[in-house]
């Protein structure tokens, strides 16, 4: 007996809302750094801040995700099925 994972809770909304807000907030900050008047290097200083920003933040959601992945009761109860079976499994026991 299988059990299938369940479904996701996220709405296709969800994810267009987030993927706007996402892409408005960082056009918004990009354009705010070309467009502030400053020398060049600390408008390249603020560039890389961003990105280095928006990098971090994409890792911690991944971090964030697979934390909550590896606690899932469905991840759990497989993986109490897979050990059992290698407990119980013996490679030089005879065949019956």
């Amino acid at each position: 007996m299988t059990t299938a994972p369940p479904a996701t809770r996220n709405t296709t909304a969800f994810y267009v809302q987030a993927i706007l807000s996402f892409s408005i907030a960082l056009v918004t900050v990009v354009t705010g750094i070309l467009y502030i008047d400053i020398d060049p290097w600390p408008q390249a200083f603020l560039g890389l801040g961003t990105i280095y920003l928006v990098t971090s933040a994409f890792t911690l959601a991944k971090c964030i995700r697979d934390q909550q992945e590896d606690t899932a009761l469905t991840k759990r109860l497989d993986q109490a099925r897979v050990d059992k079976l290698i407990a119980e499994h013996d490679p030089f026991r005879e065949p019956v």
